[in-house]
């Protein structure tokens, strides 16, 4: 199960960098709210790097998914039309946050069913 978990995550991944960094109109993003984008994106991200990659630390995962989010803000900053914002970034804060919450919950609903 770990290995379509991990395919999920960086099947995510590649999405979200494609997402974040090219010039075409995705209509339906173009008229969402882009700090929602963020926090949805990073909630699964989370998630998915949990269920992929158990052995990690929250502190690892936070840090990697960080990572990504302000390596998509520099990407970005060479991309015309596109902007830095730091504001991104701590929607993607939040949003893992949220993913930790997320997963938490769900590890406990498991531990109480068995």
């Amino acid at each position: 199960m770990d290995k379509i978990y991990k395919l999920m995550f960086y099947g995510c991944l590649i999405v979200i960098e494609f997402l974040a960094t090219t010039t075409q109109e995705i209509k339906p993003l173009e008229h969402s709210w882009d700090k929602a984008n963020h926090f949805i994106a990073f909630m699964t991200l989370y998630v998915l790097l949990t269920l992929a990659y158990k052995k990690l630390s929250i502190k690892a995962k936070v840090l990697i998914l960080l990572a990504f989010g302000v390596q998509i803000e520099i990407v970005q900053s060479f991309i015309p039309g596109r902007e830095v914002s730091g504001f991104d970034v701590f929607a993607d804060s939040i949003g893992i946050g949220i993913g930790i919450g997320a997963y938490l919950l769900y590890k406990k609903r498991l531990n109480n069913e068995k």
